[in-house]
């Protein structure tokens, strides 16, 4: 086992699944050296790795850019995500039966990925963000076509308070007949932030609800803010 699995293997899962359950958000504590969130940072410029780069003031997604993967997946990208799909995938499927939907995921990712294809998707959705001074993301869900996993995972690569200020991870949920509810996170360096896709259950007096949540960040202040998205369905 990589020294990176051995890290995920040390997480408090019953501690994030209570988080994602209340909040619909919850940090792993670390999963990467300082030393891998340099190394994964600096591929940013190695155009190459990615099969396109997305500017997101052009899109009026906000202001700073992110790029895509290739299916090409450095190993410690790939290692992540068949790593947190199994421990995630209890999740997906508890808050599909709450909600009485389709839980269409197998217990493999591979085969998940393989359906995903068959139904059209079958762009890499993994992704590598950057923001510099005056940068953020505009709320939104990442949802790419009808095959969706309801988790996905934000890795920190860089050091908030040292390389840079501001850039919280914003989450916004709508909550049924009542005012939204905002959270924002501080995400620190190699930690990871497993958060909603599009929506998840929430408690209601007639059982369970469907709750709407879109992701964001806010406003960097100062320095440059890289991360590492994780998501566990393909593109269109």
């Amino acid at each position: 086992m990589t020294d990176t699995l051995e890290q995920l293997a040390d997480v408090d899962w019953v501690a994030v699944t209570g988080d994602l359950d209340a909040y619909g958000n919850a940090l792993t504590g670390p999963i990467l050296t300082a030393a891998q969130c340099r190394q994964i940072s600096g591929w940013y410029d190695d155009a190459a790795r990615f099969r396109t780069t997305v500017d997101m003031a052009r899109h009026r997604f906000g202001s700073g850019q992110y790029r895509y993967f290739t299916h090409d997946l450095p190993e410690v990208v790939r290692e992540l995500r068949e790593a947190f799909y199994p421990r995630l995938l209890p999740v997906a499927r508890d808050w599909a039966a709450k909600l009485g939907a389709p839980a269409p995921w197998p217990d493999s990712l591979a085969e998940w990925l393989r359906m995903c294809h068959a139904a059209g998707q079958s762009k890499s959705a993994q992704i590598l963000l950057r923001y510099g001074p005056g940068d953020w993301n505009a709320l939104h869900r990442d949802v790419f076509g009808d095959m969706l996993f309801p988790l996905q995972v934000v890795v920190g690569l860089d050091a908030p308070g040292t390389d840079f200020t501001g850039g919280e991870f914003l989450m916004v949920e709508q909550r049924p007949r009542a005012q939204s509810r905002g959270s924002a996170t501080t995400l620190p360096q190699g930690h990871g932030l497993v958060f909603t896709t599009r929506d998840r259950p929430v408690a209601s007096k007639r059982g369970w609800s469907n709750a709407p949540m879109r992701h964001g960040v806010s406003t960097v202040r100062s320095g440059r803010r890289h991360t590492l998205g994780l998501v566990f369905h393909d593109a269109a």
